[in-house]
Parts: structure tokens; sequence; C-alpha cells
């Protein structure tokens, strides 16, 4: 009998990730209404998981939410800050109220899900393909790195009872992989190095937080992965979790400081 290895997962992982990476890498090259459709369909689908794994009795209460969330973050974009903040938390208070439990955990998860898919369409359109692609980068990156490293390397749990797999190792390895994404390309647009790596360090560290989060609403109601919609990775929940958590640091982040990319 054949034993199971840590990288019994990786092929499939891998051929997952080449396709969700040429269709993320086309939409954001494109830009405009194709990649706001682009993360209007991925928040959608985020709403409709996460309905499913709260337990959603009704499975057209999910589908629904879903679908109207995805609406509402394909056309909010087009409206002026304000209006768009009303329309983006209208998903959330229709969850609330829909669901007949896990109410509260509905309502703050998607607010970050709409809102973060909201602050990947600014970064594209405010600061062009470059920035959007350092963004990803540090993202992939800190987890491409965490999971190498966390499966070789091992060692003490980063936070045992919330995520069992995840790693001090990898962790820090995530940290350095931004950090080296921060470089090359603070060296490539000859801006403020410093500025860059710590941003990125910092994305990098949102990301894993919203990883965190995402494992932490998984254990909480007892499930593995959000859906099975991705071979080797779950669904988008669970690929997507980190870009979550550094899209609204990022968004937040702009708002309060500017960033150092030329465009404030």
């Amino acid at each position: 009998m054949t034993g199971t290895t840590p990288w019994d997962d990786l092929s499939l992982r891998l051929g997952s990730s080449a396709v969700l990476v040429t269709i993320g890498l086309t939409a954001v090259a494109i830009g405009g209404d194709t990649f706001h459709a682009f993360v209007a369909i991925i928040c959608g689908a985020m709403v409709w998981e996460l309905c499913c794994i709260l337990g959603s009795e009704r499975p057209t209460v999910a589908l629904n939410l879903g679908v109207f969330a995805g609406v509402m973050a394909m056309i909010a974009i087009y409206f002026p800050m304000p209006y768009a903040v009303a329309l983006l938390i209208l998903p959330a208070i229709a969850g609330y109220v829909l669901l007949t439990r896990n109410k509260v955990l509905y309502l703050g998860f998607v607010s970050l899900i709409l809102y973060a898919s909201f602050g990947m369409m600014l970064v594209r359109d405010d600061l062009g393909f470059f920035w959007m692609l350092w963004l990803a980068s540090v993202v992939v990156a800190t987890d491409v790195a965490g999971y190498l490293v966390g499966r070789s390397v091992g060692g003490p749990k980063l936070w045992k009872r919330v995520s069992p797999t995840k790693t001090w190792s990898g962790t820090i390895a995530g940290w350095t992989a931004a950090l080296l994404i921060g470089i090359i390309f603070s060296i490539a647009s000859e801006t403020d190095i410093l500025a860059i790596v710590v941003i990125s360090v910092f994305l990098s560290l949102c990301a894993q937080l919203g990883d965190i989060g995402e494992s932490a609403v998984k254990r909480r109601v007892g499930v593995k992965d959000s859906s099975n919609i991705i071979p080797g990775h779950g669904g988008l929940l669970d690929r997507f979790d980190g870009m979550l958590g550094a899209s609204i640091s990022l968004l937040i982040l702009g708002k309060i400081f500017g960033l150092p990319t030329g465009v404030t």
C-alpha cells in the first residue's frame, strides 16, 4: 500500500494554478470592463460559496445572493465613491435579512469580499497594469513560498487551532518572497525601494491574515473547502482569500496615506 506524501496534490494544484493564472493575467492585461466583469464573477461566486458553507437552507438563496453581489460589484465601480460604498453594502444587508443563521459572520465576510473586489478594480483602473501585477505577484509569491517551504521544512505551527497546516517557516518564507517581489517591482518602476518593499511585506501579512480568516470561518462551520470548483485547491474563497486581505488593505492604505507609485 502506497503512503501519502505532502506533495501528492502538487501536480493537480499546478495544473489548476496555470489555468487560473492564464485567465487572471489575460483579464488584468485587457483591463476596463473585461477586468471588472472578471472580478465581479469571482466576487459573486465567492459570496455563493460563503452562503453554502454557512448553511443556507435554501440553495436558491445562496445563488440569488451570489448573483446580487456580482451585479453590485460590477456596477459600483462606475459610481462616485459614496454611492459605490452604499451599493456594495447591499448584498451584505440582504444576506443578513434572508439567512437564518450565521448572520453576523456573513455580514462581516461578505463586506470584506465586496470591498476587496472593489479595491482590485480601483488598483487596475487607477494605478494600471503594472501595479495590479505587483499586487497579484505579492499575493501569489506569498502563497507559493508559504506552501513550498511549509511543506518541505515544517516546524512549529503558526496557529494550530485555526489553521493546522500553516507553519512559521511558511509564513516567514511568504514575507521573504514578498520582499523580493517589492525589490523587483521598485527597481523596474524606479520607485522608492524602501516604501514598496515595506508595503509588499505588509500586504503579504494581510494576505496571510485573509487566509487565516477564511480558515477560521471554515473551521467554525466544520468544512474543509469552500467548494470543489478548482481541482486541488477547493473553492474560489480558498484560492482568493489572500487577495481579499491584501486588496482591502491596499485600498485603505491608499485612501489614507496615498501610495508611492505616482498615483494617489
